[in-house]
């Protein structure tokens, strides 16, 4: 099918595929500026961004603000002139504070998910920063378009529709995992396509929205677009490329995952994720309460019931202690089969050509 470049509030996207922002960690600066200089949206995530500081463990926040304006400066020098955003979840402890200090370092895009960006115009007000909701449903697409119209006279400039077979956490119950098979979520892409047509035409102003979850080659983005979406998300497919951020351990764990090794887990803070099974998921099944630093990442968490840091989990793993750490991945991990370059999976996603 041919690729249409995406038009988000006036940034020209040549490539219609934003790749996901996957924290912590796996997607900083270099990962992010390879694929915005190969016409897509490079995306860096801010979850624990400053983990490699020197001053992270003693202030956590400081470190991770720092970053995020350290990253998105690295990656401009990477990304010729591409597209670059970030991915702030809004269940992030400080998230206001991440907002504005992406802002301020001149990120061209936030997308935002991990609960619903009520929010986010608020904090940006009159910056040129593009928005992009991150929506699961009919019914949370409707309360963010009525509720930004309304209280802020302003409409997203993309709408990223995120289904159950996305990484990491997701924005489903887990009954409504259990409901909703690849053709019942399909009614429900179709259905936030439609209502943000009609929001959008009403609006006069275009709004386009990419589906994430699931997308991994050029015949899962041609069925994307075939049911009217205007381009692709995607993370997993980047994880085990040279350009990644993760260190080479954590690749390997994507080489190695068997498709009966993907499982879905209870995060600490009660919502379902998508990982690779390990050890360490083993050994904190049973776990209850944590003690020692908090890393200050999440607004809802309960030290004294959780089983396990999640900060830590998740630095673990990027680090390359894989079998201390928390695994997040999509549900096409277990494709992988070897490394690639970012300027490989575009031209295959442009281009044709994947492997059956």
């Amino acid at each position: 099918m041919e690729r249409k470049p995406l038009n988000i509030g006036g940034l020209r996207v040549a490539v219609p595929v934003i790749q996901g922002g996957m924290g912590v960690g796996v997607s900083l600066s270099r990962l992010a500026g390879a694929v915005a200089s190969c016409g897509g949206v490079g995306v860096i995530s801010t979850a624990q961004i400053g983990y490699r500081r020197p001053d992270f463990e003693k202030n956590p926040l400081e470190a991770n603000l720092k970053a995020v304006a350290e990253e998105i400066k690295k990656a401009r020098t990477l990304a010729n002139g591409g597209v670059l955003g970030v991915n702030i979840m809004v269940a992030t402890k400080h998230y206001a504070e991440y907002v504005k200090a992406a802002v301020e370092a001149g990120i061209d895009l936030i997308i935002s998910g991990a609960g619903l960006p009520v929010d986010l115009p608020g904090i940006v007000g009159s910056a040129g920063t593009k928005l992009a909701p991150i929506v699961s449903t009919v019914k949370s697409a409707s309360v963010i378009l009525r509720l930004w119209k309304r209280k802020y006279r302003r409409m997203p400039d993309l709408v990223v529709i995120e289904g159950p077979r996305a990484g990491g956490h997701l924005g489903f119950s887990m009954e409504q995992l259990s409901v909703f098979t690849p053709e019942r979520y399909e009614e429900e892409i179709l259905g936030i396509l439609r209502l943000v047509k009609t929001e959008a035409d009403a609006a006069g102003k275009e709004i386009p929205v990419v589906v994430a979850g699931g997308i991994y080659d050029c015949r899962d983005m041609d069925h994307a677009l075939l049911l009217g979406a205007d381009g692709v998300q995607m993370g997993t497919r980047f994880v085990t490329t040279y350009e990644c951020d993760a260190s080479m351990a954590y690749k390997q764990t994507y080489l190695d995952a068997r498709e009966a090794d993907i499982e879905i887990v209870k995060s600490p803070v009660g919502l379902p994720g998508r990982a690779i099974h390990n050890r360490f998921l083993e050994t904190v099944k049973d776990n209850h309460g944590v003690t020692g630093r908090c890393y200050q990442c999440l607004e809802h968490c309960d030290r004294a019931s959780i089983p396990y840091c999640i900060s830590k989990a998740l630095i673990n793993a990027v680090e390359g202690r894989t079998e201390e750490g928390l695994l997040f991945c999509g549900s096409n991990a277990w494709r992988a089969s070897r490394l690639e370059h970012v300027a490989d999976i575009f031209r295959e996603l442009q281009f044709g050509s994947a492997e059956s």
